[in-house]
């Protein structure tokens, strides 16, 4: 089982550095708390459902601020709904910059919202590879603890 205890250690030693880099908070250990037996896909299940609608969320808010009279009110509806999302997934970063784009959408301030849009698409993109590299360690952890325990029942 050491190299089953070595694997863990590493799927923990990255979900660390996650929160250290300030990828993550406290929220994503509560909804790791909500993964049972029952549903042991929840935390991927919720995650990929927040980029399908962060993903949408970014193209209206594209839209929205391509348009000649910028519907100030409607774009920082959208900032706050990714908000929001990002809050529920512990996606920290996210957070960060969708505060500071609600703060343009209030200042009316057209650069500052299309800057803070970059930001987003940026900081989604990093958080969302950093998901995947976590779920794939995840996955490769789970086979090989099963492979460890088949070997195990055939000695």
């Amino acid at each position: 089982m050491n190299g089953v205890s070595q694997m863990q250690r590493q799927l923990a030693e990255y979900t660390s550095t996650l929160f250290e880099e300030g990828f993550l908070d406290d929220q994503f250990y509560q909804l790791q708390q909500l993964q049972d037996e029952s549903n042991p896909e929840f935390v991927v299940e919720v995650v990929t459902l927040f980029f399908e609608d962060a993903e949408r969320l970014l193209s209206e808010l594209a839209k929205a601020l391509g348009q000649e009279n910028i519907d100030f009110k409607r774009v920082d509806a959208h900032v706050r709904q990714l908000k929001g999302s990002s809050s529920s997934i512990g996606a920290q970063r996210v957070q960060k910059v969708c505060i500071a784009f609600r703060n343009y959408c209030e200042e009316k301030n057209v650069e500052g919202c299309l800057k803070s849009l970059q930001e987003i698409k940026q900081e989604c993109s990093l958080v969302k590879s950093k998901f995947e590299i976590l779920f794939k360690v995840r996955i490769v952890f789970i086979f090989f603890f099963l492979f460890t325990l088949s070997v195990q029942s055939v000695y």
